[in-house]
């Protein structure tokens, strides 16, 4: 049931399953401020190329304008929704400028619509970014109990249900008006955001989120090199872990439908073969970027609840032969993509390990990933899978190669690395942001297994992983070359 005979923009997103976390009034204050900041330059960097004189999107807000850049207050038309005693001095009312307006006349005339006194969504703070590239929904509200909840939404079902509940509104307190307004509205086609608008966002929301102590600059983080020391991540978490995962799920909801339609189309046998390669290419991409987004969800998961979700109960027994079988030509095909080789090394028999099957591969195709990132082109990785007493050891080494074999190879200066937050890390020279350390960690001790990061002299950083074998797997073993 509604709070009031429409639904507020909160309950629109509460619906949609797009809220973040419902938490103190100084955290979700936090998340709606850099949220808006986050959007702010997403908007300038949309808007880069515009002419000043043309408008290229629409800005739904209240209480107040959030904007204040020229180029945004030129380039984008603005209504502001208010709930306080309408005083026609003050405020200038609601009217659609004409097309030849010019741009001077549009910025200088704030377009107002009250809202009834009655009406929860006065209590609101809420944004709503209409352009040709995106549409995009932020809600800050408060509850009864005091608590505030902040909620964001790309989707644009989502933000067209948003918009409805605010256009009938419009409806109730002026009527005549509300059709120019749904027509400006509509300009901009609700089509889902390229998923490299959402990542932009998301790069932009992560660097609003870093604290000033996390904006130094630091290499590879010193790892104590004995296999025992357990790994804590015990500490409160923070508003950039609740965001993260936030948009995590904001991330994975268009490319999943992108990558659906995709698949669809795939089935049919009109199509021609260099369409076919474009969709496969497509889909590729889709489920890495998806893959990608839903590690980031787990990790941030594991940081929010109160009680590790993938606890012991859910590790079982399991082919690790299968899932390298599968997961191996996927993690050459993508060295290869970044001129880099991979070789294997795997037992003659791979044992049967205990772990949780449906996040291992994800978890070390995550962990392949940041590694094969990390070398310049050119390089070589090998992995190493060998027993290790009751544990079977996958070792990622890279390996140097020399021209002249008098001299020793030495590896490739460790990669610069900037924490962003408290479970990511960013690479400034291939622009790549990843799980730091900690988090990798903290996730394959939910799975039951172990990450241990050493630096070797000649070798550069070294991961190794142990995962528990299964009683009746603890034999020893022969290797071969895969």
């Amino acid at each position: 049931m509604y709070e009031w005979i429409l639904p507020s923009l909160s309950e629109v997103l509460a619906e949609s399953q797009s809220r973040v976390a419902e938490c103190g009034s100084a955290k979700a204050e936090q998340q709606w401020r850099v949220s808006l900041a986050a959007t702010e330059h997403l908007l300038l960097n949309t808007l880069e190329k515009a002419s000043p004189d043309t408008i290229q999107g629409l800005v739904l807000a209240a209480p107040a304008p959030l904007f204040s850049q020229p180029k945004l207050t030129q380039n984008l038309q603005r209504v502001t929704f208010t709930a306080k005693p309408f005083n026609p001095l003050a405020l200038m009312p609601f009217q659609m400028p004409p097309v030849a307006v010019t741009v001077d006349k549009i910025a200088s005339e704030e377009s107002i619509l009250p809202l009834l006194p009655t009406d929860p969504l006065g209590s609101e703070q809420f944004c709503l970014v209409f352009t040709d590239k995106f549409r995009l929904v932020l809600v800050l509200a408060e509850h009864k109990n005091g608590k505030k909840e902040f909620s964001f939404s790309f989707e644009p079902g989502v933000v067209q249900q948003a918009w409805r509940a605010l256009g009938a509104r419009v409806i109730l307190t002026n009527p005549e008006f509300f059709a120019d307004l749904d027509v400006l509205v509509q300009k901009y086609s609700p089509t889902a955001p390229d998923y490299h608008t959402i990542i932009q966002f998301s790069r932009l929301l992560l660097q609003e989120l870093t604290e000033p102590e996390a904006d130094t600059v630091v290499s590879s983080p010193a790892i104590s090199p004995d296999p025992q020391t357990p790994i804590s991540l015990s500490s409160p978490p923070r508003p950039d872990v609740e965001l993260l995962q936030a948009f995590a799920h904001e991330v994975r909801t268009p490319l999943t439908t992108i990558r659906t339609m995709t698949r669809l189309l795939l089935k049919r046998r009109d199509l021609p073969t260099n369409v076919i390669n474009r969709l496969e290419v497509i889909d590729h991409e889709c489920t890495e970027q998806i893959d990608r987004m839903e590690l980031l969800f787990k990790a941030a998961e594991l940081e929010t609840c109160s009680s590790v979700r993938f606890s012991s109960t859910q590790l079982t027994p399991m082919s690790l032969d299968q899932v390298l079988q599968q997961s191996i030509p996927r993690w050459q095909q993508a060295a290869k993509r970044r001129n880099i080789t991979l070789d294997v090394v795997l037992p003659q028999q791979l044992p049967t390990v205990v772990s949780n099957p449906t996040m291992l591969d994800q978890v070390l195709t995550g962990l392949m990933e940041n590694f094969t990132r990390s070398l310049p082109p050119g390089g070589h990785i090998q992995v190493h899978v060998i027993p290790a007493g009751d544990q079977l050891k996958l070792q990622l080494s890279p390996q140097f190669q020399c021209k002249d074999a008098s001299i020793a190879a030495t590896p490739a200066t460790p990669p610069i690395r900037k924490a962003l937050g408290q479970l990511l890390m960013f690479q400034p020279e291939t622009g790549t942001i990843s799980l730091n350390i900690a988090a990798t960690k903290h996730l394959f001790q939910a799975i039951g297994g172990k990450l241990i990061v050493r630096q070797r002299p000649h070798y550069g950083e070294v991961l190794t992983i142990f995962l528990p074998l299964e009683v009746s797997s603890k034999h020893k073993l022969g290797l071969h070359n895969s």
